[in-house]
């Protein structure tokens, strides 16, 4: 019974984002609303700030999608509407930022910290190498030791 519960509400979850486009929002033609919806997935919903705009159901979002719609059946490229949007929102609302020179940090923090990783396990695994490892012998042991390289 627990399981059934649990399922039923796992999918209760994930169809949520498909409530998020309403249907007085979408376009009569489906190229122009599969443009639409792939914009939107491209932009974050600023209320949300984990969601895309499709699937958020805050007004801000929904304000953005018909804005994303309008500016498709205007006649903008996809890169306008998501220019136009940038220009008003700010680089934050991409998902996805694009790689300038102000998100070169936020796209190179990466790589660099694999490489700051690689060095440091590097430089303690040389550290360790040098380093002579057990303890010292006993000298029960040195004496049994001795008697065992005369032989």
């Amino acid at each position: 019974m627990m399981r059934r519960l649990l399922l039923a509400f796992a999918l209760l979850l994930m169809a949520a984002p498909a409530f998020a486009v309403n249907p007085d929002e979408v376009l009569t033609d489906p190229a122009l609303e599969a443009r639409a919806r792939a914009l939107s997935a491209e932009l974050r919903c600023m209320v949300c700030q984990n969601q895309s705009i499709d699937d958020s159901n805050a007004d801000l979002a929904k304000d953005l999608r018909i804005l994303v719609r309008e500016r498709i059946t205007d006649g903008d490229s996809d890169d306008a509407v998501l220019n136009y949007i940038v220009s008003r929102y700010g680089e934050f609302v991409l998902l996805k930022p694009r790689v300038n020179r102000k998100t070169l940090l936020l796209w190179g923090a990466p790589v660099l910290l694999v490489l700051a990783g690689g060095l440091s396990l590097l430089a303690f695994a040389r550290k360790r190498a040098g380093k002579p490892t057990g303890s010292k012998l006993t000298a029960d042991e040195q004496a049994r030791l001795s008697e065992l390289l005369k032989k």
